[in-house]
């Protein structure tokens, strides 16, 4: 494994961060990091990074522990924050050839590098705009770019697509996708369920400072169970008193939703609706789906304490 975390813990105050979280990452795979605000997930990029020292555990990222050899991690790892980290006022073959100034590449390395990586991602057309007018699919593209400047071997994203479009995200995962290829590992923390789904080979779901759930997306959602019914309701009262009729529904207090697990046929269907409306709780819409991470993130988050699943 080329990332290796250990029993790692972390406390700010009397708050514990990460309490006891083991990840494990393969070269050349994706992995990402879930869990709800406040699971620590920044927390432990910021360790798995050298930017913050664990209180306990250990970790390894290419054979180099984080904390007796951070200049050796940090030689074969890049960071790509939450905010494109590019400088408006240069243009993008500029920004590029900094980024290749600062990592100790020759004048006339860092500007072959450049022309290359805009070529890899799609940005010749605009090599010679100031970055303050391109879109912010277009920055997180040159951003990614710039990680690559010494071909690491890890690269750490976190939450890569936050604030762009649909076509801007999209336009990033092409990107993150052409990477793996050419043999980068990737360790990404995401908000966006699909994202992950689409990008990891394995998630990790952080609860509560632990590891809820892990494994590949396909062992995590069939974990959950088959198909399910997502029920939908125009009120409060209606969504609380179906979910007391049906069992093993969880509900989506903000959006009026309980999904109902299903075997998929159509009279079980018509055994939920006729059980609710014998009840008189009146349903607005009812659509059948397979299950997705985000069955796999409401079921472990609503549980109120980690209950791992390893596949």
């Amino acid at each position: 494994m080329i990332v290796e975390a250990v029993g790692l813990t972390k406390s700010f105050g009397a708050v514990r961060v990460l309490d006891g979280v083991d990840l494990a990452v393969a070269e050349g795979s994706v992995l990402a990091l879930l869990g709800p605000n406040g699971a620590g997930k920044t927390t432990a990029v910021r360790i798995l990074t050298t930017l913050v020292r664990p209180d306990a555990g250990s970790v390894r990222v290419a054979g180099f522990d984080v904390v007796r050899e951070p200049a050796a991690v940090r030689a074969v790892i890049s960071l790509t924050g939450q905010q494109a980290a590019v400088d408006d006022d240069q243009t993008g073959w500029e920004n590029l050839v900094m980024a290749g100034r600062l990592r100790h590449l020759g004048r006339a390395a860092a500007r072959r590098r450049a022309d290359d990586l805009l070529e890899r991602f799609d940005l010749v057309d605009a090599r010679d705009r100031r970055t303050r007018t391109w879109s912010g699919g277009m920055r997180r593209r040159l951003d990614l770019a710039m990680s690559l400047v010494s071909a690491p071997r890890v690269i750490f994203l976190d939450e890569p697509t936050t604030g762009l479009d649909p076509a801007g995200r999209v336009t990033v995962w092409d990107a993150v996708a052409e990477l793996v290829r050419g043999g980068t590992t990737i360790l990404l923390t995401t908000q966006y369920l699909e994202e992950a789904d689409r990008l990891a080979d394995r998630v990790v779901l952080l609860h509560g400072g632990r590891v809820a759930a892990s494994g590949t997306p396909e062992a995590l959602k069939a974990a959950v169970g088959g198909d399910r019914l997502d029920l939908a309701f125009d009120d409060p009262l209606a969504l609380a008193r179906a979910a007391d009729l049906l069992p093993g529904g969880i509900a989506e207090q903000e959006r009026l939703r309980l999904g109902v697990p299903s075997d998929g046929t159509a009279a079980h269907l018509h055994r939920v609706l006729d059980d609710l409306r014998a009840a008189g709780v009146p349903v607005r819409r009812v659509t059948s789906r397979r299950p997705t991470l985000d069955d796999v993130f409401l079921a472990v988050t609503a549980a109120g304490a980690p209950a791992g699943v390893a596949a």
